[in-house]
């Protein structure tokens, strides 16, 4: 495959990048890594083999021991001074083989048919303790041949944002990438103003994007669209690839992944900022925490990206984006789906069209769960990937209640995350600390926790149940923006971490209340919300 690079000059030129991986020694304290590299091996010019970087002064500022553990890592050794080389891509071990993943995508509506990592590097796969293959790879490493004009460095405050949003989405049970190592760099990158540098090592089921088959398709190269589509069946959904209609079978997949993640996303007030189809998954974990942010009070028309000037991937529309972005991994692969393009139209037309029932069935199981009329609530072990049979059947009146419920939180600018958690409160019998959030109204906000009480007597749950499952839906602490803003601001500006240690601290148990806490389950005031802005970071 011919990927364009770049001139010094900033033309893009065509070039065909040759497959060489440069490796170093490991100092004699780091143990070997077991690499074991499909992309790399079975999708040679799908990519540029491409080395990190080389940084002055790399200082590990994050390393992540429980993460470390599940992969196989030794952390003691991993979180040493001369692991940090490793981290910063000064050291490139051996079995690893840096490369820029080729891919293309629709940016805000508009299609770039050439992205790529401009500021990325895959740098291996490893097989975790679970036999599960997963990503290891570098964000804010340097150029690549598909940087466009980028420096292909990240700053330290986005670098951070990454942490902190990609550990509370873990904890908060949220399919999702998290970050293993973050070192500062010691050099300067320049944005608005200069900014201390850093680098990522993400951790991801894999990188493939809706992008990445939007790539191929776009140059018209079926084999190769074939060849990544035989792949990402065989490493995500293997029991399909024998199946003579795997291709239908995995978009399928696909859309029921991403119609089962949206919820809970919008259970816990997440907003992504920049849902491109470059940022979406096949394998269904959230990735890329750029302009992402929480909602604060419940508006589904809540945007905070300062990139996103017409609201597209606004809070409310993202099941919609969603759904905009699987038609485009479905037109990519019309022609692997049947040899007659009206069949091939007509099938994935049904099955992209399958997204709104399940993103509903799943989206229904949440809110009911957040309002203590259904048990089950655990969308992690439930047996059913996309809504119809076998589902709990919703209480009567049930989607009226939660439609009430959000009319309710709207009409009086009610805190998305306190507005449903102290609704536990209530089930232990003191409605005080709820009814306090509806400064406008009180009484509408009791003549709706009456409905409640009613359906919640007639359900049949005990209230022990209908507890246990509000608390697991209702997180008090989420990743306030203020907070967030907070920690970042500590470390790139003080070089003082401490704050982010204790908000990733208060953020490992979401769902439980301590004096220690209390703080981070505070909304911000008012007025810094209204002024709130979140960047990419690029």
């Amino acid at each position: 495959m011919e990927v364009a690079a770049q001139s010094g000059e900033g033309v893009m030129t065509s070039m065909t990048v040759p497959i060489t991986f440069p490796t170093s020694a490991l100092p004699p304290t780091l143990p070997k890594i077991d690499f074991d590299n499909t992309y790399a091996r079975e999708l040679e010019g799908f990519y540029a083999a491409w080395p990190p970087a080389r940084v002055p002064e790399p200082k590990l500022v994050h390393f992540n021991v429980q993460l470390a553990q599940e992969l196989g890592l030794d952390p003691v050794a991993w979180a040493s001074a001369d692991a940090a080389q490793v981290w910063a891509g000064n050291v490139v071990p051996a079995g690893a083989q840096p490369l820029a993943q080729a891919y293309a995508g629709h940016q805000f509506g508009g299609f770039s048919p050439q992205l790529g990592d401009g500021r990325a590097l895959l740098l291996g796969e490893v097989i975790d303790v679970h036999g599960q293959r997963r990503d290891l790879a570098f964000k804010g490493s340097g150029r690549t041949p598909f940087s466009r004009g980028g420096d292909g460095k990240a700053a330290l405050g986005p670098v951070l944002r990454e942490v902190i949003m990609g550990e509370a989405m873990h904890a908060l049970g949220i399919p999702t990438t998290r970050v293993l190592a973050a070192v500062s760099t010691g050099e300067s990158v320049r944005r608005e103003t200069a900014l201390p540098g850093a680098i990522l090592t993400r951790v991801a089921s894999s990188h493939l994007r809706v992008g990445t088959f939007e790539f191929f398709s776009a140059r018209g190269d079926i084999d190769s669209l074939r060849k990544l589509s035989d792949y990402a069946i065989a490493r995500h959904d293997p029991e399909l690839v024998n199946d003579p209609d795997r291709v239908a079978g995995f978009l399928r997949r696909v859309v029921s992944r991403q119609a089962k993640l949206i919820p809970q996303w919008m259970g816990v007030g997440f907003i992504h900022g920049v849902m491109n189809t470059d940022n979406m998954t096949i394998s269904g974990e959230t990735i890329d925490y750029g302009p992402c942010a929480f909602l604060e009070a419940y508006d589904p028309e809540t945007r905070f990206s300062s990139i996103d000037h017409q609201g597209r991937y606004a809070f409310g529309r993202q099941p919609s984006m969603a759904q905009w972005n699987l038609a485009r991994l479905a037109e990519a692969l019309l022609p692997l789906i049947h040899s007659s393009t009206d069949e091939a139209i007509a099938l994935a037309t049904e099955i992209v069209n399958g997204f709104v029932p399940a993103f509903e069935f799943w989206m229904m199981r949440v809110m009911l769960a957040k309002l203590g009329l259904s048990v089950d609530a655990d969308l992690n072990t439930a047996d059913k990937e996309e809504g119809g049979a076998g589902a709990a059947a919703s209480p009567v009146g049930g989607g009226k209640l939660v439609s009430d419920f959000l009319a309710l939180l709207l009409a009086q600018k009610v805190d998305h995350t306190l507005g449903f958690r102290r609704l536990n409160d209530a089930v232990r019998g003191d409605a005080s600390a709820w009814l306090s959030l509806f400064e406008v109204d009180a009484s509408a906000a009791q003549v709706l926790l009456d409905r409640l009480h009613a359906s919640w007597s007639e359900s049949g749950i005990t209230s022990t149940q209908r507890l246990a499952v509000m608390r697991r839906a209702n997180p008090a602490i989420i990743a306030r923006n203020h907070q967030v803003e907070l920690a970042l601001a500590a470390a790139s500006e003080r070089g003082d971490f401490e704050p982010m240690h204790r908000l990733l601290n208060a953020l490992q148990s979401p769902f439980d209340e301590t004096p220690d806490t209390v703080a981070f389950m505070q909304p911000a005031p008012v007025q810094d919300t209204a002024r709130y802005q979140t960047f990419c970071g690029t």
